[in-house]
This record gives C-alpha cells, sequence and structure tokens, in this order.
C-alpha cells in the first residue's frame, strides 16, 4: 500500500512525470475559450496536484494547506486537511472507501470538466457512475473537530488498494501561462461582482446539463474551484465577501445557522490565497456571545472574541463562508447572514 506523506503540499519541487506532450516552444496549444475554461482550469488543478503524485499515489496534506500561492488550489479551507487521488473511470465508474472515523471525512468526485458531480459522507465503499470523463479527482476532507491527528489517522486509514491511479493520464495541450491569465480576469470580474452587489455566490453545477449560466459557471471555477453543491444538509454553500479594510476592526454578529456539518469563517487575499497567521474561525471551536449568537473579529486584537488577525498580508482581504452541509433556510436565504452583519467598529 502506498502513500504519499507531503509535510508541505505542491511547494515541493516534485517531478513526477507531469510533462506536456511536446516541448512548449513549438507545441499547438488549445486556445482557451468561454466553452472550455473549466475543462483547462481543471487541467491546472489536475497538473498541480499531480505535482505531489495524485495519479501515481494518494497525495496527502499532513498540514493544514500553504499559505499564499503555494496552495495547490484556490480558496482552500483552513477546517480540514486534503487527500487527492486521480483515478481512471473503468467503464464510466470510479470506486473509492471512507473508513468509519470519529471526524467528519468526505470525498468529492470531479469530472475533467470541474463539475463535482458527488460529495459522499457515508462510510463504506462507494462505486459511481460519472459524467463525460475518462478520469476522476477525488478530494477527501478530514476535519479537525477531534485533532490534527486523528484528521491525520483517518486519511492514512483510506484503503487505496480499492484505486486504479490513472499513472498514464496526459495533460490537455493548454498553455497553462494563458490559463493562468484567464483565471486572474475573471477573479476580478468576480471582485467587481462583489464590490456591486455585497456578495458572490457558488452554486457548483454537478453535471454539464446543469450549467444554465456558462459565465456564473466560468466565474466560480476561477474563484473556487473545486466546490460541492449547496444540497441541503449534505452539500455546502459558499459566498465571498467584498473587500475588507485591513486597518479597520471589523465584526459581525449573527445567529449560529447550525448547519449539519459546521460552518467557517475564512480569510483569503486578493487572490482568494490563505493568508499566513490568519486562522479560520469554525463551528468547532467559536466562542458564543451569552445570548447564543456569534461575533467574528477581524484585526480587533488578541482580547477579542474570535479574532482574525490579516496583518501578515498588509492589504485589504475578503472572507468565505462555509456552510458544510448547509441547511435549507441557508440556502434559500438571498443574503449571507455572516456577511450580511459585517461592520466597522469605531476606534
Amino acid at each position: 500500500m502506498k502513500k504519499l506523506v507531503l509535510a508541505t503540499v505542491i511547494a515541493l519541487s516534485v517531478s513526477s512525470g507531469v510533462t506536456l506532450a511536446a516541448d512548449t516552444a513549438t507545441q499547438h496549444f488549445i486556445p482557451v475559450t468561454e466553452a472550455n475554461f473549466a475543462h483547462a482550469e481543471t487541467a491546472r488543478m489536475y497538473r498541480n496536484w499531480m505535482k505531489a503524485g495524485a495519479n501515481q499515489q494518494f497525495a496527502i496534506l499532513e498540514n493544514l494547506p500553504p499559505r499564499g500561492n503555494k496552495a495547490p488550489t484556490v480558496q482552500m479551507n483552513d477546517d480540514t486537511l486534503y487527500a487527492v487521488a486521480i483515478l481512471h473511470a473503468v467503464e464510466g465508474k470510479v470506486t473509492f472507501q471512507i473508513p468509519k472515523t470519529d471526524n467528519y471525512l468526505s470525498v468529492q468526485v470531479i469530472t475533467e470538466n470541474g463539475h463535482g458531480e458527488y460529495l459522499i459522507v457515508e462510510d463504506g465503499v462507494h462505486t459511481v457512475k460519472v459524467t463525460d470523463t475518462k478520469t476522476a479527482f477525488l478530494i477527501y476532507r478530514s476535519g479537525l473537530e477531534n485533532g490534527i491527528e486523528q484528521a491525520r489517522e483517518s486519511l492514512h486509514s483510506v484503503d487505496v488498494s480499492l484505486f486504479d491511479f490513472a499513472t498514464d493520464y496526459v495533460l490537455p495541450k493548454y498553455n497553462f501561462e494563458e490559463v493562468d491569465k484567464e483565471v486572474w480576469k475573471r477573479k476580478r470580474i468576480v471582485d467587481g461582482i462583489v464590490e456591486e452587489t455585497g456578495k458572490f455566490t457558488y452554486t457548483f453545477p454537478r453535471t454539464p446539463s446543469e450549467v444554465t449560466d456558462l459565465q456564473q459557471w466560468n466565474l466560480e471555477n476561477a474563484a473556487g474551484w473545486g466546490g460541492a453543491s449547496p444540497v441541503a444538509n449534505e452539500g455546502n454553500k459558499y459566498v465571498n465577501s467584498p473587500f475588507i479594510h485591513a486597518d479597520k476592526c471589523v465584526t459581525t454578529t449573527f445567529e449560529d445557522p447550525k448547519n449539519t456539518f459546521f460552518t467557517s469563517v475564512t480569510a483569503y487575499d486578493a487572490e482568494k490565497y490563505l493568508i499566513e497567521g490568519a486562522v479560520a474561525v469554525n463551528s468547532y471551536t467559536w466562542d458564543k456571545n451569552k445570548d447564543g449568537t456569534v461575533t467574528i473579529s477581524f484585526n480587533c486584537g488578541d482580547d477579542a472574541i474570535n479574532n482574525i488577525d490579516t496583518s501578515a498580508y498588509k492589504g485589504d482581504f475578503t472572507i468565505t463562508t462555509r456552510h458544510y452541509g448547509a441547511t435549507q433556510q441557508v440556502i434559500d436565504s438571498e443574503y449571507d447572514l455572516i456577511i450580511k452583519q459585517l461592520k466597522e467598529q469605531n476606534g
């Protein structure tokens, strides 16, 4: 049983055979278009994780995701450990196992077109059909509610003998510098939407047939690739905030949404990467007010309740709210109850 243990992810300059099919100086690249952007961005994510051997071994993050753009994926959460396996879809299906654990442990099955077709939390061996894909990208998320050691143990107890690793997978011939530029452009569009409307909410359609707004789908892939669809008490809801002034004390006070699994608030830099020293606040550990509400503070000092300190970044930042196993009320709400209550404090 092979496992890849990563102390830091992707920051390692690992060469695992992730090469383009021809020399980049002479290669004819696939143009990146609106129609194939999700496929191109997904190929970039495959490329990032293949550097860690995810198409050959179970690539386990032993620690929380790296801060800044060393992270393999944008908007990684700060509440779980990750592990990834890239598998063949054999006769249109993939097989994997979720061991019995005492912490949150899920598997998301993502196709080459970027769709998180399944999010599964039940223990046992699962075989699922996947749509329009020869391989599938499996993301394991292991919750930290019982500590990081148990989160690691849960990932290491996965039966990887069931995995049919896609060792012969060849990346599509995209110019990934061009993909990076297209991602950057769409992130700026997301910024504009948030500044105009006060939020950006992710829908993450599970299959191509569920895409009703191609621009929205492409924006979601650029700003938050790999998220799960908001299905009541099972899937997740994610919302981005407007930029928050880093030199102000800002708070939000809200009723506990009581999502099925957990709720979290995470700060990100302008490119949607985690900030050094800015630890997420989640419902596993947050302190509540006497009336049962929750207050989360940003840059309000060490004595402030549930304070998130972004000072290492030196710039304005955004937050993302995550509702894991979102309630129907959270899904139906037009405005995120946490982001809506953001207020600058005097002094």
